[in-house]
């Protein structure tokens, strides 16, 4: 099943690390090479090219003009909210980063300050995190329309000696300002006195003369010097990125520069199988580590043509919306969630719309973010007519855990698996006590140290936080914090966080499993199971199903035929008698279901809202649907 040149890559990406990955930084520009691959003088926090100095913007961008390819298209911005369209040569946008990057270093910035980049996905994100990256500075990007109190905490977390906006970003019902946000969490963080450099958009309230002191975007790049780009130290960092969900104080995570630049060269490669003029378009946010990776910077790193879009799967204006940008700018490769993929099969089932695209460009479709189950794989694979590749990672590694490596070896893809672990991760599956479990044994997900490069580094102004919170747990590992097993010929199955698998009556079950046994059903779109506290058995499943648009079924016959396929496919032991048909689940922006939220109201606990929830709203209206599960039945 495995073929032999992904598994020479494994096998000496463990044995040899550092003559695998030295020579994988053969492929990145560097202005003083490295000699030595990992560093563990500070283990458990290593560190990776100890010796090495470069820029990553000059990678991204500066390399590829010089090598003669100024004129192809390094990024494509579409934007379905605005109904516009705009393409960047390498040297224009290189230029642009230029530019900015003097206008940041006119206000202060130098190498090793931090810029906060509040923005929505236009172009002007992309080149704000770039242009910091020339001066050697370090970025935090906050997903724009984050409540101010959040945005506060990620600013006085990062003290950083600017901020970047804009007027606000565009939803397919409303608009989302951004400046009175900025200026309360300046006021909260107790820093007004920051620079704020604003690209404004016509259409909203406020302006940035309703704010003394800031910048206006256009005015400061039609007067700026262009910076050239700043040598760093491989392991000086790149940026900071504060995973969702934090509540307190933030958990920022902090990639370095040269680790970065050389995992993402490797993964253009060998993971994606994208190279110079190819067009990959990541669905996803600048404001998410998907966006860091592989809309901005892993295209670019790797010479392709990035998409930077700005709308949604459907609603702008319906649920052919993907299959128009495919079309429009000659997508080879398409990355994005589950729940992406979910949404359009929901308003359009029969993917009727898709025919009205010319898709052919499409090579291949990548997924990850949430679990991708079987039911939304087959009618992906179906309607496109190529690969569907999932692949599982989180914001911690930056890039694929696991995955199928399209660039190094096609490998036989089983629904339901992310396949095999990449390169660099030393990937077991322990159960509680840290002894690896035979194979089809579900326990928790562990990588041996270090992890390769591109990986966190450590949390921001924080070690013993790092340590804590990831390395403590078992010893020499890297905790996940996900469950899942491997088959006999290796592939991995990932079924949830730990905190999801429930214990029913003293019997470990995976909601993940029962999830996937749901979704087969012909009338569901997507679901979730939670457990919910039970004073006899200890917990209890309780499972939530959104319907495809146009079906209609009576609630408790699609409940009994729900429970007798979960009681087929897993068993009685899993006491699955609690079906609820719900309008929408509530969702983080970059997709993941907020089960453990789900499962706090369900038990009557007190719960925090996580600042990344897409829709407060859906929460709000599914609150009295989870309490009466507490009470049982079938739905």
């Amino acid at each position: 099943m495995v073929t032999n040149s992904y598994r020479a890559a494994y096998d000496r990406s463990l044995a040899d690390p550092d003559g695998f990955w030295l020579e994988a930084a053969e492929r990145v520009s560097w202005s003083q090479a490295p000699h030595q691959a990992v560093d563990s003088t500070r283990a458990p926090l290593y560190g990776w090219y100890p010796d090495g100095v470069l820029n990553t913007a000059f990678n991204a961008l500066d390399r590829h003009v010089l090598a003669g390819r100024g004129d192809q298209d390094a990024l494509i911005y579409d934007s379905a909210v605005m109904g516009s369209q705009r393409r960047y040569s390498y040297a224009e946008l290189t230029d642009l980063v230029a530019r900015f990057a003097g206008v940041l270093r006119a206000r202060g910035v130098g190498k090793g300050d931090r810029v906060v980049i509040y923005m929505p996905m236009i172009p002007e994100a992309a080149i704000a995190m770039l242009a910091a990256a020339r001066l050697g500075a370090v970025h935090s990007v906050v997903f724009g329309g984050f409540a101010p109190k959040e945005l506060a905490a990620r600013i006085k977390d990062a003290s950083p000696v600017a901020v970047v906006t804009a007027s606000g970003g565009i939803e397919p019902s409303r608009r989302v300002e951004y400046l009175p946000a900025v200026a309360e969490a300046l006021a909260l963080a107790g820093a007004e006195g920051t620079p704020v450099l604003v690209k404004e958009r016509d259409g909203f309230d406020a302006r940035r003369t309703d704010f003394a002191g800031w910048l206006d975007w256009d005015d400061e790049m039609a007067r700026a010097e262009p910076a050239a780009p700043v040598g760093v130290a491989a392991t000086d960092p790149l940026y900071i990125l504060y995973t969702s969900g934090t509540t307190g104080s933030p958990k920022g995570v902090v990639r370095d520069n040269g680790g970065h630049a050389v995992a993402l060269s490797w993964t253009m490669e060998n993971i994606y199988g994208v190279g110079p003029g190819d067009v990959m378009w990541t669905a996803s946010d600048v404001g998410w580590v998907v966006g860091h990776s592989y809309i901005v910077y892993g295209p670019l790193i790797a010479g392709a043509t990035t998409v930077l879009y700005e709308g949604k799967p459907v609603g702008t204006p319906d649920a052919g919306a993907f299959w128009r940008v495919i079309g429009d700018h000659k997508v080879d490769v398409l990355f994005t969630a589950p729940t992406a993929l979910r949404a359009i099969r929901k308003a359009d089932p029969d993917a009727a719309l898709l025919p009205g695209y010319d898709t052919s460009s499409l090579k291949t479709l990548f997924v990850a973010g949430e679990r991708l189950d079987t039911d939304t794989y087959y009618w992906a694979a179906e309607a496109l007519g190529v690969p569907v590749v999932d692949h599982w990672w989180q914001t911690e590694t930056g890039w694929a855990i696991c995955a199928n490596p399209r660039g190094l070896d096609a490998l036989p893809i089983k629904p339901g698996s992310p396949t095999v672990p990449m390169p660099g991760f030393n990937l077991s599956i322990v159960d509680a006590g840290g002894e690896v479990v035979e194979a089809g044994v579900e326990g928790n997900i562990v990588l041996g140290l270090p992890l390769p490069p591109g990986t966190l580094t450590t949390l921001w102004g924080d070690d013993d936080r790092y340590v804590s919170s990831y390395l403590l747990a078992f010893e020499g590992c890297y905790t996940t914090g996900d469950s899942g097993y491997r088959d006999e010929a290796g592939y991995v199955f990932v079924m949830g966080r730990t905190d999801d698998v429930i214990n029913v009556a003293g019997h470990r079950l995976s909601t993940g499993s029962m999830e996937q046994v749901i979704g087969q059903h012909p009338a569901v779109a997507e679901c979730a199971v939670i457990g919910v506290a039970d004073p006899l058995k200890g917990q209890r499943a309780s499972g939530y199903v959104v319907l495809k648009a146009g079906v209609d079924v009576p609630e408790d016959a699609l409940a009994r035929e729900l429970i007798a396929l979960v009681r087929r496919d897993i068993g009685a032991v899993a006491d699955f008698k609690h079906v609820a048909v719900v309008e929408a689940l509530p969702k983080t922006r970059s997709g993941k279901i907020l089960r453990k939220t789900m499962r706090q109201i369900a038990d009557g606990d007190d719960y925090v809202v996580p600042s990344t929830i897409e829709d407060a709203d859906v929460l709000d209206r599914l609150i009295g649907t989870l309490r009466p599960a507490a009470a049982g039945g079938a739905g």
